[in-house]
């Protein structure tokens, strides 16, 4: 059975109106976050841009974190900070796997 776009949470198939009116946010906010490569969404064959539902759930996390007061660069760095420790937990995972299989 094939998968369907809408079964990938990383296609891009949101508008920005779209995802401003989920959020309830300002199309400027999306806007200026993509200025500030805090996130970048796909963008369509006529330019648009298009978010995917894991873009959203990041929109999601960073709108939080500018109602605490955080400046879109500090969230930038923490966004990149969360990807590395991902990244780390990952390659953990990997090689304790790796150390377990050894020892049987």
């Amino acid at each position: 059975m094939s998968e369907f776009p809408f079964d990938d949470e990383h296609a891009p198939l949101y508008s920005l109106g779209q995802v401003a009116e989920m959020l309830q946010v300002q199309h400027a906010f999306l806007r200026r976050l993509d200025q500030h490569d805090v996130i970048s969404p796909s963008r369509s064959s006529g330019g648009q841009r298009r978010y995917s539902r894991h873009d959203i759930m990041i929109v999601q996390h960073v709108t939080r974190m500018t109602e605490e007061g955080m400046t879109l660069i500090a969230i930038r760095r923490i966004l990149e900070l969360e990807r590395e420790l991902a990244d780390v937990r990952r390659q953990l995972d990997e090689t304790r796997s790796r150390l377990n299989g050894e020892r049987r």
